[in-house]
């Protein structure tokens, strides 16, 4: 599927790529769509045309990279099979193999690389975004990128692990111990992740949002208490923490007026993990409860390599369920179709899926 310009979406034929020397070739079976990819087709992030976009996605490994190894092979013609190796990373894969892709790459010799914060590389790119991503039969990443899944992840689910990662980075940026309060607000599919990361860690979860479908998933996802959104959510909260309010606020809508709600629900040396993307440059917030009460925000972007095996063995281990997100499942060539549902909330709809097959 290529974007050759704002809204300006069709299914394409373009070359199968070959894998280089150290990456991986994968044909995608499934992918996920969310709000980037429809923010990437009307035109609001920026990206080169023609595009493929897409950066939630699974697969199987179809080929890997190799270099010339024989004297004097790869010098003016292509090396034969027998005259080529598997390199690098790319060893550790074999055709067959399902893998969930890292559309986060960095470049590994910048500040940030050099310290361990990959995922705020200057350097980096956002397959489906800068560069070709997965809403496509085939895809070639670097062998860094792809991380292998076990029999008890289906491949429907499969793409949702990079969502999942996100959520896992951000509740790493914040110490949460058994017995603590963490009340998420916003219920849609990183809510309903946060809720079960939380409760994994040992937290009391309570959910907020208007929806009453969205409740009761978190319920049975393992929210502990759930509240309806609204100006009554923040004396609900008070009342169910004996008058402090929550030790962490996990905010995951991105909206202004639900982060101040957030700061006014959070007790007295508490923490706010601010997990939604905000796109206004100013908007009122109660300064002064941040001041008076020292409550901590905190933000955190996108996800690292180590978050990935973490969160395959959190799913492997059943400690996070993808399965009951998934609301929408749709053919590749329904793209279009599918980004138009981004904006019709009914309630009860969650992840859409793209089946490539």
């Amino acid at each position: 599927m290529v974007l050759r310009a704002p809204s300006d979406l069709v299914e394409d034929q373009v070359a199968r790529p070959q894998p280089a020397a150290g990456q991986v070739l994968v044909r995608i079976t499934h992918s996920g769509v969310c709000g980037t990819d429809y923010k990437i087709f009307n035109g609001s992030i920026p990206v080169p045309y023609p595009l493929i976009p897409g950066h939630e996605m699974a697969g199987e490994v179809v080929d890997v990279g190799r270099v010339p190894t024989s004297p004097g092979a790869g010098v003016g013609r292509v090396p034969t099979s027998t005259e080529a190796t598997r390199v690098g990373p790319a060893a550790d894969f074999s055709p067959g193999d399902r893998v969930v892709i890292d559309p986060e790459t960095y470049c590994g010799s910048c500040f940030h690389c050099r310290i361990g914060q990959t995922n705020l590389c200057p350097n980096g790119t956002l397959i489906g975004r800068d560069v070709n991503g997965g809403f496509a039969e085939y895809l070639m990443v670097p062998a860094s990128q792809v991380f292998r899944l076990p029999d008890s992840i289906d491949d429907r689910t499969a793409p949702m692990i990079q969502v999942l990662t996100t959520c896992l980075h951000a509740q790493r940026q914040v110490d949460t111990f058994p017995g603590d309060t963490v009340v998420v607000l916003g219920l849609g599919v990183t809510g309903q992740l946060h809720v079960q990361l939380a409760k994994a860690r040992g937290a009391r979860v309570i959910g907020i949002t208007r929806s009453a479908e969205k409740r009761a998933m978190a319920e049975k996802l393992g929210a502990d208490l759930t509240i309806a959104g609204g100006d009554a959510a923040i004396q609900k909260v008070r009342e169910a923490t004996e008058g402090r309010g929550a030790d962490l606020t996990i905010e995951t809508t991105g909206v202004m007026k639900q982060l101040a709600d957030s700061i006014h629900m959070t007790r007295f040396g508490g923490k706010v993990l601010l997990f939604g993307i905000y796109t206004v440059k100013e908007g009122p917030l109660p300064f002064y409860d941040i001041y008076f009460k020292e409550i901590s925000l905190i933000s955190a972007r996108v996800a690292k390599a180590e978050d990935y095996p973490a969160s395959i063995a959190l799913v492997d281990r059943g400690q996070v369920r993808l399965e009951p997100l998934v609301s929408d499942v749709m053919p590749l060539g329904e793209l279009k179709a599918a980004i138009g549902l981004l904006g019709s909330d009914s309630g009860q709809r969650m992840k859409i899926i793209l089946d490539h097959s």
